[in-house]
């Protein structure tokens, strides 16, 4: 018999599962974990489908031991601070090191979840986590979740998406490099950048990995060659199949396109990959899903945080002797900092965009990842002003940092807004002077957090930041709470504006 490892490898068993809906949640099934083995599970079921007193629902609650969501049970306590109602939820929200059971991939360290139904860790997520464990003098913790991703790129060649084996063909926005540098602050031990240097430069060629020779104009994986020599990065998924998590929203929106549907599921596990599933950002027709074309577009906060691999690489290699690789990435890093300049600042809109090699053209779409080059330094003095006024224009709302300013329905638009884009915002801004509207955005956020947390008592994944009587909403699941991000950055934000 055909050894099954997980349960979407049950083809005609998790078809039916997603495409029914019976668990609502189609994250559900993928975290549930088999009862017996699911060869036997594949028997069964092939014996039983055809019966007539056959019930999917009763087969998947008899075989499958049902995930349990985070935070389960757990109340804030009304006699403690907002940070102290923090400092009692990291141990809600930490895991133990994982066992090997149903999709889990087993890590050798204790981490923080999410909350709510991110059940796992995730790798973006955890970067803005480990601000508010800074503050909070949880270097262990810090110091777990870093060895645990320098172990998934030793063992899986990058940072999956999160632990879980369905995640494992796609990586998250690249912030190891932050993390490592985060640690070794908190240690107040700089031999930790050495510690890691090979691990960082390891991940580093996952996201390279391209051909020497690879033809202008063209893409290899994450790889994309200009015309005119320079080497850019976009967001990119090894597989060309539905989000095993996702099964019946992504065959439902490749039938509403008119493209090859490989490609259509490209492109959704492409945005998945960038943190951003969704937004319009992504989408060729103004606000359909149908139209998304991620694969096409080259990201100005993805090409941000790979310069800073590269500059970082450059200068950890200086500082451990090796002359060579020291200036073999600081040249990398130069000939990157150009192309940033050359393909995502539009000097119409005076803003960083996405760039669509495709078309070969600037997208011209404002959205929050336009602060990311103000973030790691790569502005100029003008643009920085520039980038100020637009984000103060079309991004600052009454709670902070909207998403983009398009109203798509997505849960990366509007009228939401995400802790670590607030994060990025405010220090880019404050990194240039731009400290009245960093500012603005903090007390803004900060209130939002406060005041939602004193009506729920809960911290919530996003907000809406357009309308604060109204909680977030949009995306293919209802909005959870924890939460991870959003209570790292209100500790670390609320920090930066103590010493104000």
């Amino acid at each position: 018999m055909q050894q099954f490892t997980q349960v979407y490898q049950l083809e005609e068993l998790f078809d039916l599962v997603q495409s029914s809906q019976i668990l609502e949640d189609g994250k559900t099934f993928v975290d549930c974990i088999p009862l017996i083995p699911l060869d036997q599970i594949q028997a069964v079921f092939e014996q039983e489908k055809s019966s007539p007193s056959f019930s999917l629902k009763d087969f998947v609650a008899n075989y499958f031991q049902m995930p349990i969501m985070v935070g389960t049970g757990y109340a804030s306590n009304s006699r403690l601070s907002l940070p102290e109602n923090l400092a009692q939820l990291w141990p809600i929200l930490t895991r133990e090191p994982a066992q090997e059971n149903g999709s889990i991939i087993p890590l050798p360290n204790r981490y923080i979840v999410p909350g709510g139904r991110f059940r796992e860790v995730y790798y973006w997520d955890s970067y803005f986590t480990m601000l508010g464990l800074a503050i909070q003098d949880r270097t262990d913790l810090i110091e777990n979740m870093v060895a645990n991703f320098a172990y998934l790129i030793q063992t899986i060649g990058h940072i999956p998406n999160g632990n879980r084996q369905y995640y494992i063909s796609r990586s998250q926005p690249p912030f190891f490099v932050l993390m490592v540098e985060l640690l070794a602050k908190s240690k107040q031990d700089a031999s930790i950048l050495n510690q890691y240097l090979p691990l960082l430069e390891k991940e580093y060629q996952f996201w390279q990995n391209a051909p020497s020779n690879l033809e202008k104009g063209t893409a290899f994986e994450h790889m994309v060659s200009l015309p005119d020599g320079h080497l850019l990065n976009r967001y990119f998924d090894q597989e060309t199949i539905p989000r095993q998590e996702s099964h019946a929203e992504d065959k439902h929106i490749a039938a509403a396109s008119v493209r090859d549907h490989k490609n259509v599921f490209a492109d959704l596990r492409a945005g998945a990959e960038s943190g951003w599933d969704f937004s319009s950002r992504w989408f060729a027709n103004g606000t359909d899903i149908a139209s998304i074309e991620t694969t096409q577009i080259l990201p100005v906060d993805l090409n941000c945080l790979i310069w800073k691999m590269e500059d970082a690489l450059s200068k950890w290699f200086h500082q451990a002797g090796n002359a060579e690789k020291a200036s073999q990435y600081s040249l990398l890093a130069d000939d990157r900092k150009k192309a940033i300049q050359t393909y995502f600042w539009n000097p119409t809109i005076g803003f960083f965009c996405d760039y669509h090699f495709k078309q070969q053209t600037n997208t011209g779409k404002i959205t929050a990842a336009g602060l990311y080059p103000l973030y790691f330094g790569l502005a100029s003095i003008e643009q920085a002003k520039s980038v100020s006024l637009v984000t103060e224009k079309y991004l600052l709302q009454p709670g902070g940092l909207v998403t983009t300013p398009i109203f798509s329905g997505q849960q990366w638009d509007a009228p939401n807004g995400w802790a670590p884009l607030q994060w990025m915002a405010f220090k880019g801004l404050d990194k240039y002077g731009f400290q009245e509207l960093a500012h603005s955005i903090a007390k803004r956020w900060l209130s939002l957090n406060y005041q939602t947390f004193l009506a729920t008592g809960k911290m919530m994944e996003k907000y809406n930041v357009v309308n604060l009587d109204q909680l977030a909403g949009g995306g293919e699941y209802p909005g959870q709470d924890g939460f991870g991000w959003t209570n790292g950055v209100y500790l670390a934000l609320s920090k930066e504006m103590e010493n104000c």
